[in-house]
């Protein structure tokens, strides 16, 4: 069977959806799975090895130029590449028009089904003319989780019920960047487009001054100039703290999963330490929590609510939780393991 996942952003959204590769390969272990994604996040849905093959498209580039020449010229291009296989099933996981178009530009085999979303979950950016594109929409309760979700599409599709943690499959990217250190270290992922979601400055630096004391580095990533001045007053305050480079994705992805102890909020990156079960306090400020929060291990630990941020003292005897438990040692190096449901390593 070929099978066609439509999901094309945002960078947490596209890591949520790697559980259903997992469950639709357990289901249908000779499927060949290909995957339409926005071509930031390409690198990142090849760290999935059920995936067979990546198709990038580029909305938001094409939206800005689409009366060029080179981007019609681009727009063949991705459409003649989506329509080299015929699919048994293509699934649209994300509920948009625009998702919902790319769907209807794969070419179907005989007998072959669109399978998309019948309705939003509370707070989503579905749309329901989406459901036009479909040759079935499933329905999902209102308050379901991301991760959740998109099993619960693929399973309706193939009549299984969903069983298990979430199993994301990723491999860890064999790099060792010059910045990378050796020593266990923390990382703070503290940036966040919306400036709700953001964790107050104060209260990183009293957790990095606590986490120093246990001997761990603390190391501070930013995407864009406002996060590194924000990453620059925090390291400030926190001995031994550092700002790292800018960071393409892959160095970023390296850096979560290599991490001692990952403390994020709602955010990408803070998402992707969680699918590698690293240990993980995830921070939820002014973000339904339930919506998205690491419920697949014991090593993560998620604090706060929408409107309700975790204290100082709440978040720092999370992470010594997290330290006592794994008695504070070097990550995984073998680039070829990925962690599963338990925080265990496996080839």
């Amino acid at each position: 069977m070929k099978i066609l996942i439509v999901r094309v952003s945002s960078l947490g959204d596209v890591v949520h959806n790697m559980p259903m590769v997992a469950d639709l390969r357990r289901h249908l272990p000779d499927a060949q799975i290909d995957w339409v994604v926005e071509e930031a996040y390409v690198s990142l849905v090849r760290l999935n090895d059920g995936v067979r093959n990546v198709i990038p498209v580029a909305l938001r580039r094409w939206r800005k130029s689409l009366a060029s020449a080179a981007t019609r010229a681009e727009i063949r291009a991705f459409r003649a590449a989506l329509r080299e296989t015929d699919y048994d099933l293509v699934f649209d996981t994300q509920g948009l028009f625009k998702t919902g178009l790319l769907m209807r530009m794969a070419r179907l085999a005989p007998d072959g089904r669109r399978i998309g979303l019948a309705n939003a979950t509370e707070g989503s950016g579905y749309e329901a003319v989406s459901r036009i594109f479909h040759t079935a929409s499933i329905a999902v309760g209102r308050r379901t989780h991301a991760v959740q979700r998109a099993r619960e599409v693929a399973a309706g599709a193939l009549g299984y019920q969903v069983s298990g943690p979430a199993d994301f499959n990723l491999q860890a990217p064999a790099l060792r960047p010059d910045w990378l250190p050796r020593e266990p270290y923390a990382v703070f992922f503290h940036g966040t487009a919306r400036e709700a979601k953001q964790w107050p400055q104060q209260n990183w630096i009293a957790l990095g001054a606590s986490l120093a004391t246990q001997g761990l580095a603390v190391l501070l990533p930013w995407g864009s100039p406002a996060e590194r001045e924000a990453a620059q007053r925090i390291a400030a305050g926190i001995p031994g703290a550092r700002v790292l480079p800018a960071l393409p994705l892959m160095e970023a992805v390296t850096l979560a999963q290599r991490a001692t102890l990952a403390v994020g909020v709602d955010t990408g990156l803070t998402h992707i330490a969680a699918a590698f079960c690293r240990p993980t306090v995830e921070l939820y400020c002014n973000s339904q929590r339930w919506k998205t929060e690491g419920n697949w291990s014991p090593r993560i630990i998620n604090l706060g609510d929408q409107g309700m941020p975790p204290g100082v003292e709440e978040v720092e005897a999370a992470a010594l939780s997290l330290l006592e438990r794994q008695a504070i040692r070097q990550p995984d190096t073998d680039p070829t393991r990925h962690n599963t449901a338990d925080g265990t390593a496996n080839h």
